[in-house]
C-alpha cells in the first residue's frame, strides 16, 4: 500500500470517533501548555530575581579591596577602596561600561520611640544613573540631594511597619571604622518602593559624603558599583580593571550561590515536565489501544486483503504523530498566550511570598514569566516524541494479530 494512503487512512480513523481524537488531543495541547506556562512562569521567577539583585546590590561588575569580605559588611580600613577619584577615572575610560558609583555600606540599628530594627546603610552617589531604580521608585517625599547631612531614605514598607512617617526623625547607630558607637539623628525626606520586599525591609539610604562622616570613613568606599550596556561583557571589562590590591568580580561571581541553587532547583522541574509527559503518554496509549479493540474486525479485513503487519503498525504510529503534531500545536498557542499574559500582566504573589528567601533572593511581590521560544520548542518536540513511543505498543499488538481471530472479535 502507497505511502500516502496510510495517511489517509490514518487521519480517517481518527475522524472516525472524534470525540475520543478531540479528548486525546486535548491532552496533548493541555499537558504542553502546562509544561509552557510552568517552565515560563520559572524562567520569569529566576530571570526576574537575577535582575533585581543586579540591579540593586551586586551590579554587573564589582570592584573592591582584595580584602573585602564577601559574607559581611566591613568597615575596617584595610577592606575600604581609597583614591577614588583614580579608580573611577579608569571606569570611566572603558567604552562598555554605562554608568559607575561608589557605594559605603555599613551595618546599623534605626530606631524611634517605640521600636528598632538592624538594617543596612548604604552610602549612594545620589546624582548617579547607578541608583536611578531608587529614584523611580520613589512613593513618598522627595529624593536626596547631594549635601543634605541629615537626610535618608527608608523603604515604605519598613517605615509602615515601625510606623515612620516623611520629615519624621528617627535614631541611627553603628560602630564607626575605629570601633566607636556612634549615634545621630536623621530625618526621613523620603520613602521608595521597589517592590523587592527583602530590599525595601533593610535598606537605609543616605548621601555618600554624609555615610562616610557618619562612619568615620572620609574619602573612601566598600565598592565600585558598575553597569554594562550588555552584561555579556562582564569578563571583559572585569579582566581590564584588575589590579594589585583589588578584587574585581562580575554578576555572575557574585551570585553564582544564587545561580546553583537555581541549577539545583529546576532538576525537580524537570521531573514535574517528565511527571506530565507520562500522564499524556499513559492517555495516548489508552487512546490507542480503546481504537485496536475497537477495531479487531477491521484489522482482520485489512490483514486478509494484503496489509502487511508493517503496514498496519505504520498506520497506527501515524494516528499518534498526528495526535501528537496537531496536540503540540494546541499546546504552544494556549501556552504561549498563557505566558504573554503573566509576561505582561504578572501574578501577584503577595510581600509575605517575596519576603521568604531573605536577602538571598530578590523576588518582587508581582513575578512575571518570560519567553523561552528555545525551551518550549524543545518540549513540544519532546511531547511528539513521547506520544511517538507510546503508540509503539498499541500498533505492535494491532500489527501482530492473526487475520483469523481478528475476524471472529466480532
Amino acid at each position: 500500500m502507497a505511502f500516502g494512503k496510510l495517511w489517509v487512512l490514518a487521519l480517517r480513523d481518527l475522524e472516525r470517533n472524534r470525540r475520543r481524537s478531540l479528548l486525546a488531543l486535548l491532552a496533548v495541547g493541555l499537558g504542553l501548555a502546562l509544561l509552557i506556562l510552568l517552565n515560563g512562569f520559572v524562567a520569569g521567577i529566576i530571570d526576574g530575581s537575577l535582575q533585581n539583585t543586579i540591579r540593586l546590590r551586586t551590579s554587573h561588575v564589582q570592584v573592591r579591596a582584595e580584602s573585602y569580605p564577601d559574607v559581611k559588611v566591613s568597615l575596617q580600613w584595610k577592606d575600604l577602596l581609597s583614591d577614588l577619584d583614580t579608580l573611577l577615572a579608569r571606569v570611566k575610560a572603558i567604552p562598555e561600561i554605562k554608568a559607575a558609583a561608589p557605594v559605603l555600606w555599613a551595618g546599623a540599628v534605626l530606631s524611634t520611640k517605640n521600636d528598632s530594627m538592624g538594617l543596612q546603610i548604604f552610602g549612594i552617589d545620589v546624582d548617579s544613573d547607578v541608583n536611578a531604580p531608587i529614584r523611580e521608585a520613589m512613593v513618598a517625599g522627595a529624593y536626596l540631594s547631594a549635601d543634605d547631612r541629615s537626610g535618608i531614605l527608608l523603604g515604605k514598607r519598613l517605615a509602615e511597619s515601625m510606623g515612620i512617617a516623611v520629615d519624621q526623625s528617627v535614631s541611627v547607630t553603628l560602630v564607626d571604622a575605629d570601633g566607636n558607637p556612634q549615634e545621630a539623628l536623621f530625618t526621613v525626606r523620603g520613602l521608595f518602593s521597589t517592590g523587592i520586599v527583602s530590599y525595601d525591609d533593610s535598606a537605609v539610604l543616605m548621601p555618600l559624603a554624609k555615610a562616610q562622616s557618619f562612619t568615620h570613613t572620609d574619602g573612601h568606599a566598600s565598592a565600585v558599583l558598575i553597569f554594562l550596556d550588555d552584561k555579556e561583557n562582564a569578563d571583559a571589562v572585569a579582566a581590564q580593571l584588575k589590579a594589585p590590591g583589588l578584587s574585581v568580580q562580575t554578576w555572575e561571581e557574585l551570585n553564582r550561590l544564587f545561580l546553583q541553587l537555581m541549577q539545583t532547583a529546576m532538576g525537580f522541574y524537570v521531573i514535574l515536565d517528565v511527571i506530565v509527559m507520562l500522564i499524556v503518554a499513559v492517555i495516548i496509549a489508552n487512546t490507542l489501544l480503546m481504537s485496536v479493540f475497537e477495531r479487531f474486525r477491521e484489522i482482520g479485513i485489512l490483514a486478509a486483503l494484503g496489509m502487511k503487519a508493517r503496514q498496519i503498525m505504520q498506520m497506527f504510529l501515524y494516528e499518534s504523530i498526528l495526535l501528537g503534531l496537531a496536540g503540540s500545536v494546541v499546546g504552544m498557542v494556549l501556552g504561549a498566550l498563557a505566558v504573554w499574559y503573566l509576561s505582561t500582566s504578572g501574578l501577584y504573589m503577595g510581600e509575605d511570598v517575596a519576603s521568604v528567601g531573605g536577602s538571598a533572593y530578590a523576588l518582587s511581590a508581582t513575578v512575571y514569566a518570560r519567553f523561552v521560544p528555545s525551551q518550549f520548542v524543545t518540549l513540544s518536540l519532546w511531547t511528539v516524541a513521547i506520544t511517538v513511543l507510546t503508540s509503539l505498543y498499541p500498533a505492535w499488538f494491532a500489527a501482530r494479530q492473526e487475520p483469523v481471530e481478528a475476524l471472529r472479535a466480532l
